[in-house]
């Protein structure tokens, strides 16, 4: 395909990277996409069963919950069943971080809001640095200290950025520099803008949220506006699309809102059309069936199908498979650019699949074979 274009390019802000167990966030590290469980993590079973869906989906990073004991005891068998590392999500109890550490999680997510005196603070960086993990600073608006709400009347970026860079230099303060932050809010001009200062104010990863967003399609809209702008300005190490939803959906709509900006390419991109009175196939049923059947693919690549020869071809020179819609039910197969051959009676979304498939496979040989020859 062709290289990128200097408008398409995206100049990401300047971060010290740390990791999240074997998953570097920030830096000149790819943009990880993150989800959370929403099973009782206290129920081993059903909680590595959902990690498993996640890391089907394409998860680096899987968060899971840990208000009480149970959850903190369940917790090493999850981590030892991962794949991908698991961040612990605390509130309120300083002892499941310190619990949660001694588990095996990669990462802690404390909020400054709630997780107590600095003395505990103290103790789960000891806890952190005793166990090999990396800590994450959550701000929330919905959660901010009380002093600075009554310092500043309500949740606005100022106050959630001076909680985030308070919280930081308790972290430093102990030598700890191990972490991230996130300044989230539902409020997508509140979180936009608090980012935008945070990542002036300093040189941490960020991980980027747009938090209680909503359900699967007003939550992935907020997500993507708000997100979106953040990454397109080049803010941002690590995303989390807060739905309520099947979390499997956080992770297929994270990786859409990064191969839209072109930072991260994760299996089929479909370029298709809307259709109208011109199409010369069903567009739409098409294009909804042929997702769901290469949904299984991890390989990046891009398949137009545009249901006339109005904008057909010329989609079809910049894709890897082209499919453009004829007269008399004959329709024209591009592959890389160029005209390859006619479709005529034929299942259209098999015939699409298949050619996906076995450039995939192609794809995935080539790449083993190089890993051989290199070692």
């Amino acid at each position: 395909m062709t290289a990128i274009r200097p408008y398409r390019q995206i100049l990401r802000r300047k971060s010290r990277q740390v990791r999240v167990g074997t998953v570097p966030v920030g830096g000149d590290a790819p943009i990880s996409v993150q989800s959370m469980t929403n099973t009782p993590t206290s129920d081993a079973a059903a909680t590595i069963a959902q990690i498993r869906s996640l890391e089907e989906a394409g998860a680096d990073i899987v968060r899971v919950s840990c208000p009480d004991e149970a959850s903190t005891a369940a917790l090493a068998e999850i981590v030892k069943a991962a794949k991908v590392p698991i961040v612990a999500d605390i509130h309120f109890h300083y002892r499941r971080a310190i619990e949660a550490a001694e588990a095996g999680a990669a990462c802690l997510r404390i909020n400054p809001g709630n997780i107590g005196s600095r003395e505990r603070v103290k103790e789960v960086v000891k806890a952190a640095r005793d166990h090999g993990c990396s800590m994450r600073i959550g701000v929330n608006a919905g959660s901010l200290e009380r002093e600075l709400l009554e310092k500043y009347g309500e949740p606005c970026p100022e106050a959630m950025v001076e909680s985030a860079l308070n919280h930081a230099r308790m972290l430093e303060d102990e030598g700890f520099h191990e972490f991230k932050i996130s300044v989230k809010a539902s409020d997508v001009f509140l979180a936009v803008a608090a980012y935008q200062q945070l990542a002036e104010a300093c040189d941490y990863p960020l991980h980027l949220g747009i938090t209680e967003a909503g359900a699967l399609r007003t939550g992935t809209i907020k997500s993507a506006i708000g997100m979106g702008s953040l990454l397109w300005a080049g803010i941002g190490d690590t995303i989390r699309v807060s739905l309520s939803a099947d979390p499997v959906e956080e992770i297929k709509a994270g990786f859409e809102i990064l191969k839209a900006l072109g930072l991260r390419r994760r299996g089929v991109t479909v370029i298709a059309c809307p259709s109208c009175a011109r199409q010369q196939f069903d567009v739409i049923k098409t294009v909804e069936r042929l997702e769901e059947r290469l949904a299984h693919i991890a390989v990046p690549m891009t398949v137009s199908v545009i249901g006339c020869v109005v904008n057909g071809p010329g989609e079809a020179r910049e894709t890897d498979i082209g499919f453009t819609g004829g007269g008399n039910n004959t329709h024209m197969v591009y592959l890389a650019g160029q005209q390859d051959h006619r479709l005529k009676d034929q299942d259209i979304v098999e015939h699409l699949a298949g050619l996906v498939e076995k450039k995939a496979a192609e794809i995935i040989a080539r790449e083993k074979a190089g890993k051989a020859a290199a070692e």
